[in-house]
């Protein structure tokens, strides 16, 4: 039997299994219902958020012989035709191999002819903001006054890029991030399915690390069941394959970084470099570290707040905020980000993490000067 990756293996079909969509999902299925249907739809929302499976969906529910429906019956002939990809009336258009006006043009002088089996003639195009102006002027002519026959759905990652005159013509639904808490619930179902033993722990990692995207965190699950033969995935492999330190090597760099000791701090980045750990992934677990740290300090101000309840992990956080104003665990985020987003400039990425926490270390070092002038 030939082998389908994750992400198509656990592509939905239906619009009920589309995962972290339920108000855009809502919207689709009601226009549906109610025969309200645009002739033009514009998905927009990073890789991996599902625009090209509800495009899909959206295709099957627009041409399922049973009628017009949001519950698609996945039997007849269309429906099957396009979950298997040979459906004539369902042209998929990636526009980042196809950016040039004479590609476009072979497409949309297809539009002139009516549908052969389905009740529309559909056009996927992908990636759009990949078109070249020309092809943009090209689309808009037949968007303006499409054949009634024609429907367009058009997806991508970066609407900035999108004419403005392409957008006011289509009907915009923007997919947000997926939670990582949704990403966590869906792939805990399919492991279940699929027989594959993973701890809570280390699946609340791979959900953390996908970025709010599906596919990611599918991907990273697909590397983690690879590298096992008995089904088995725990935390330190994951920690490994991402590349990434676990929490409490985090806690003890964020440690060293608050008492200011540049030294300790400049000995664990050595540490790194042997393990292969990924120096973006360092920076992005300290932004998440004194960002959780923050909400600690927030929630546990009142005196009589108890943590007998709490694990050892959480005492040494709890015990650790009490080292450190509020304010200064905003800075410390502020230079982080800022650091991260300049990274790429650096020669190299263990430079580009000293330069920040360089920064963080000078800032500690003028405030406490600072203070002793004022005492």
């Amino acid at each position: 039997m030939k082998y389908k990756i994750l992400s198509n293996q656990w592509r939905p079909q239906i619009f009920n299994h589309i995962v972290g969509h339920k108000y855009v999902i809502r919207i689709i299925k009601n226009s549906l219902d109610l025969n309200r249907i645009h002739q033009a739809w514009l998905f927009s929302g990073i890789h991996g958020t599902g625009k090209t499976t509800i495009a899909r969906i959206l295709a099957k529910s627009l041409n399922c012989k049973t009628g017009i429906t949001s519950k698609p019956c996945r039997k007849c002939s269309n429906c099957i035709s396009i979950e298997k990809g040979n459906f004539l009336d369902f042209i998929e258009l990636d526009a980042a191999s196809k950016t040039k006006i004479e590609d476009i043009r072979v497409v949309l002088d297809t539009t002139k002819y009516p549908p052969m089996e389905g009740r529309f003639k559909i056009y996927l195009i992908d990636e759009i903001q990949m078109l070249s102006k020309h092809s943009f002027n090209a689309l808009l002519k037949i968007l303006e006054e499409p054949p009634k026959y024609i429907k367009f759905i058009l997806a991508t990652t970066d609407l900035n890029k999108i004419p403005e005159t392409i957008i006011s013509r289509c009907l915009h639904i923007h997919l947000p991030y997926i939670t990582s808490n949704n990403i966590f619930n869906y792939l805990k179902k399919k492991l279940k399915k699929e027989n594959i033993k993973i701890n809570k722990k280390t699946l609340k990692i791979i959900s953390n690390s996908a970025n709010g995207s599906i596919r990611n965190a599918l991907n990273t699950l697909e590397l983690a069941i690879c590298s096992t033969k008995n089904k088995i995935i725990n935390t330190k492999k994951i920690n490994k394959l991402l590349g990434i330190f676990d929490k409490k090597k985090i806690f003890i760099l964020a440690e060293n970084i608050i008492v200011n000791n540049i030294h300790k701090i400049l000995n664990i980045l050595d540490n790194i470099e042997k393990i292969g750990i990924q120096y973006n992934n360092i920076v992005s677990s300290l932004i998440i570290f004194f960002h959780n740290l923050s909400i600690v300090k927030i929630t546990t101000s009142k005196k009589n707040y108890i943590i007998n309840n709490l694990s050892e992990y959480n005492k040494n956080i709890y015990f650790l905020s009490k080292k450190i104003s509020f304010k200064d665990i905003q800075i410390y985020c502020k230079i982080l980000i800022q650091g991260e987003k300049y990274m790429k400039y650096a020669p190299n990425p263990r430079i580009g993490i000293e330069i920040i926490l360089f920064q963080i270390y000078q800032y500690i070092k003028e405030k406490n000067i600072s203070n002793k002038i004022c005492l």
